[in-house]
Order: C-alpha cells, then sequence, then structure tokens
C-alpha cells in the first residue's frame, strides 16, 4: 500500500547532478512528475469500499419521507413534465398531493423555468426506471451521483496525495457527512453540480500527470541522448492533443446544463489547469516557460474545453429544441431579427429565453425563512429544513409524548468546521511551499464559493455550498496528511497518527448522532433538541 507520509512532503525540485542527462526520458519524467506510486489492488478496493459505505446510506430507505420536500416540488414535477412532453409545463395549485397518490393532474400550458434541464433529465431518468409516484424513482439519480462522487472524491484523492490511506480517508469523511448525505437524498439540482464540478476536477487532475508525461516524452525524443535543439528550448513543444481536457469540458457542459453558476468553475479550472503547464515547462528547464505554456498549451486547453463545453450545454437543451411547445420556443417567429438575421430561429429564441431567465436571477431576492447569507456558510449557519412531521405518543414510531421527524440540511459539524478551519493551513502552504496540491483544493472552493458574494441582495441559501463540499474535505484532508505523516520523529509521528485517528473516530461518532436528522428519523422533541446546537439551526 502507498505509504501515508506522502502527501505532507513538499513539491521537489529534482536538481541534475549531471547535466549531460538532463534531458533524459527517466530523469525529465522523474524531475516532473516525482517518484512514481503504484498503488495496486488496494487502489480500487479502498475507493470501492468507501463508495459502498456512502451507497447503503444513501439508499436505505430512499422512499422516505413519502412526500415532495423543499425544492423537490418544483423539480420533481418539472422532470415528469419532460417525460410526458420534452419540456416543462405548468401544474395546478396544491397538486403535491395528487402527484405522490400517484394521480398526477393534467398538465397545464409551456411553464417558464430558469435552470437548465439537464438536472431534471436525470430526476426524469430515475423515474422512468423505478415509478413516478415514490421518492425512490424521482431520489434515485441523486443518491446514485452522490454515491458517485464519493468513490470520485476517493479517487481524486489518492492520486494527489500519491496515498491509499489517505484517498480512503477522503472518501470516508464524504460518505458520512450530513450535508452530502441529505443532498444525496433529496431531488434537488446542486448534488448534479457538485459531481459533474468533481468529475471535471478529476479528469484534469489525470490530465496534469499525463500532459507532463507528454512534456517529457517529447523533450527526451528531441534531445536523443543529448540536449534539444534551441529553438525547442526557447518555448518547448507544441501539445495540442489532451484528452483529458476534452473530458472535461464536456463534464463543465454538464455542469453548466444542470445550474449557471457552473461557469465560475468553467474559468478557474481552465487557469488552473494553464497554471499547471506554466510549472511544468519552468521545471523542465524550458526558457520562455510562461509565454510557452500560455500558447503553446493555454490556446489548445482554451480550445478544447470551451468548445467542448458550449456544445454539450446546447445538447441539454435537446427536448425544448426538438419540440415546438417549450415556454419561448417560437418567440423569433414574432419578433423581427434586429441584426440577428443571420442566425437561425431557434438559436434567437433560446438566446431571449437566456437573456430573460439571468434578468431573472439577477433581480431574484424574497424574503424566505431559511436564507443564509454565504458569511455564514462556513460556520453553517443557516442549514436549510426541509421537511418536519410532529407525532403524538402512540403513533408509529413515537413513544414519548411528542417526536419530530426531520431532514435537515446540516452538516457533520465537526467534519464541516475542521475543514473551514483547515483552509488557511491550506493557503499557507499553497503561498509558502507553492504546492499544486493545496491550490488544487483552494480551487473548488474559490470556484463554488467566493461568486456568490457577488450578488448580496439575491435571495440564497446553504444548499448551494455542496458544490464546493468535496472541496472542503479535499482541503481537510491534507491537513491530516501533514499531521499524521512526515519527516519527524518517530513519537511525534506517532502523536499525529493518534490524533488523526482520534478525529475520524469522532467524526463518523457524530454523524451517527445526527443521522436520524438527516434521514426524517423519528426523535422524541428532547432528542431533538439534542441536535441543535445552534439557535439559527432549528
Amino acid at each position: 500500500m502507498a505509504q501515508v507520509s506522502a502527501p505532507i512532503q513538499p513539491p521537489r525540485t529534482r536538481w541534475v547532478r549531471d547535466p549531460s542527462r538532463a534531458f533524459d526520458r527517466e530523469a525529465l519524467r522523474t524531475r516532473l512528475l516525482g517518484d512514481g506510486v503504484r498503488f495496486g489492488a488496494w487502489g480500487w478496493i479502498v475507493p470501492l469500499a468507501v463508495a459502498l459505505l456512502a451507497g447503503i446510506l444513501r439508499f436505505w430507505n430512499l422512499g422516505h419521507p413519502h412526500a415532495l420536500i423543499f425544492d423537490e416540488t418544483y423539480y420533481v414535477k418539472d422532470a415528469y413534465s419532460l417525460l410526458q412532453s420534452g419540456y416543462e409545463r405548468q401544474w395546478p395549485q396544491d397538486a403535491n398531493d395528487a402527484f405522490t397518490a400517484g394521480s398526477p393532474a393534467p398538465l397545464d400550458a409551456a411553464a417558464y423555468v430558469v435552470h437548465p434541464p439537464l438536472g431534471k433529465w436525470l430526476i426524469a431518468a430515475g423515474m422512468l426506471v423505478f415509478g413516478t409516484d415514490n421518492g425512490w424513482g424521482w431520489r434515485f439519480s441523486p443518491a446514485f451521483f452522490g454515491t458517485l462522487s464519493v468513490l470520485l472524491l476517493a479517487l481524486v484523492a489518492q492520486r494527489m496525495f500519491s496515498s491509499v490511506v489517505l484517498g480512503g480517508l477522503a472518501g470516508m469523511l464524504l460518505a458520512v457527512e450530513g450535508h452530502h448525505l441529505v443532498q444525496s437524498r433529496t431531488a434537488l439540482l446542486d448534488v448534479f453540480v457538485m459531481f459533474f464540478a468533481l468529475a471535471a476536477f478529476w479528469a484534469l487532475v489525470e490530465d496534469r500527470f499525463h500532459g507532463r508525461r507528454l512534456l517529457a516524452d517529447r523533450l527526451a525524443a528531441a534531445a536523443a541522448g543529448g540536449t534539444p535543439p534551441a529553438s525547442l528550448l526557447l518555448y518547448g513543444p507544441w501539445i495540442p492533443w489532451r484528452p483529458w481536457r476534452l473530458a472535461a469540458g464536456v463534464l463543465l457542459g454538464c455542469a453548466l446544463g444542470v445550474k449557471w453558476s457552473s461557469l465560475a468553475f468553467v474559468a478557474v479550472f481552465g487557469l488552473m489547469t494553464v497554471l499547471w503547464d506554466v510549472q511544468a515547462r519552468r521545471a523542465a528547464g524550458i526558457r520562455h516557460w510562461f509565454l510557452g505554456a500560455v500558447f503553446r498549451e493555454g490556446m489548445p486547453a482554451f480550445l478544447t474545453i470551451v468548445p467542448a463545453a458550449a456544445l454539450t450545454y446546447l445538447a441539454t437543451w435537446a427536448g425544448w429544441l426538438a419540440t415546438s411547445g417549450g415556454y419561448s420556443r417560437d418567440w423569433a417567429a414574432s419578433h423581427p431579427p434586429d441584426g440577428w438575421g443571420w442566425a437561425p430561429a431557434w438559436l434567437r429564441s433560446l438566446a431571449e429565453y437566456h437573456r430573460s431567465a439571468y434578468s431573472f436571477h439577477q433581480g431574484l431576492h424574497s424574503d424566505h425563512q431559511w436564507e443564509s447569507s454565504p458569511w455564514s456558510w462556513l460556520f453553517a449557519g443557516r442549514p436549510v429544513l426541509f421537511w418536519i412531521e410532529t407525532t403524538a405518543q402512540g403513533e408509529p414510531g413515537c413513544h414519548a409524548s411528542s417526536c419530530f421527524a426531520v431532514v435537515t440540511d446540516l452538516p457533520n459539524p465537526v467534519i464541516w468546521w475542521s475543514a473551514a478551519l483547515a483552509l488557511p493551513v491550506v493557503l499557507l502552504f499553497w503561498g509558502g511551499r507553492r504546492d499544486w496540491r493545496a491550490g488544487a483544493a483552494l480551487s473548488g472552493l474559490l470556484a463554488g464559493f467566493l461568486p456568490w458574494f457577488a450578488y448580496p441582495e439575491r435571495t440564497m441559501f446553504f444548499t448551494y455550498t455542496i458544490a464546493f463540499g468535496p472541496f472542503m474535505v479535499l482541503a481537510l484532508t491534507y491537513v491530516l496528511g501533514l499531521a499524521a505523516a512526515g519527516p519527524a520523529p518517530p513519537g511525534r509521528r506517532r502523536a499525529g497518527l493518534l490524533v488523526v485517528g482520534a478525529f475520524v473516530a469522532l467524526a463518523v461518532l457524530v454523524s451517527a448522532f445526527f443521522l436520524p436528522v438527516w434521514t426524517g428519523g423519528t426523535l422524541p422533541y428532547d432528542f431533538y433538541r439534542l441536535r441543535i446546537w445552534m439557535p439559527s439551526w432549528g
């Protein structure tokens, strides 16, 4: 098994003792990639084990509660409309009870919705397989993608930290984290944003290693036992084709097809991958490493990721494009082109729809009991209560004078608060040691968190934080790796391992304590109040 000590080691520059071997293939790969680590069978056994744990927690009793909770009232019925018509349609008032009873009301005219359709199509896929009248049907896809994201995070952390142990630790922390668990058991859209953003990040991490291997191989081939030509050392070779970047573009397009807030991930991840190329060319010994990276790899990266994302995003509107009844579908037929005559009618109609939806998002402000400010998100100041039901003594599951059954979007406070406290440490190691792993973990937080501060008047919810939740866990895992291993005396290292082990045990116990309020379990009122640690939680 890979050693747990690997992640705390700072990135090292492999100084070349023999200049004549500076551009040997082996020397270049060592300088750019470090010592290779083979994970063997454990590299799959451990991630799959934590994914199995995540799946059990997410699929167990998934149909409870048998009700449309929180914003399921919008997205589940929109998904049903997509199955019936290919576009979203209006519903009568008070349609939820008839829908959950298996007798949905007749659909009305096209509905004006302001989120792209992919997330609702994914919910619809589960309903198509398991039925439209039960929670298993409309929550299957969120549970599946939530479980898969745990596997992805374990693989990403394993790859970044060169450690099966830390990869498994990251996956397990996400598996038992309540915020992620609740979102994976609820038919909302943000869990899909989280998954596609994390999957795109994974693809770019793989591209980092793949691109550095290509750079080393091409320089070594040009050197042919000596030194590469001077012209090649000025800017480095062209590396236009990077298939992992194409995959990242498609995944980012899928994220955009769920919510437009994913646009920040496109920008931040695009910058991140170019910065990795800059570092690679500098380490390889290329003279004009910055210009070489920007023009010989950065421009091809842009021309790979952005068009792939745009075309994928457009494809998510296939249902609206293929039918004629969608909202604003025929807008162009009754409006003059005004200089856009070159554009087909469907494209002008789609552009108008997007303009209108953007204006709606810009002006969205309405008081809501469970809204919160981004300033409170890192401390879980106001998680959302998705569902509540009160029962009296003698009713099923209630053996006290009064009982509560709730589903609340409350994170595991030990994991969430520790991750927030870990962020300054990660920032310090990124700036001080220029550790790319620290910067990578922070990139997801930057993309998923900071853009919301640009809209201080907008109504926002803690649910949005699921998009960067895995990156919080990644940052926490980085710090736990620092504590558990490294060039320290044996006694100090044992103490670090004990601290990390105690932390993990505490996190798991706290998750077990909060599990009833994440899954709608029935609790006596006093037991429920024991889990409300802050007034803003209840």
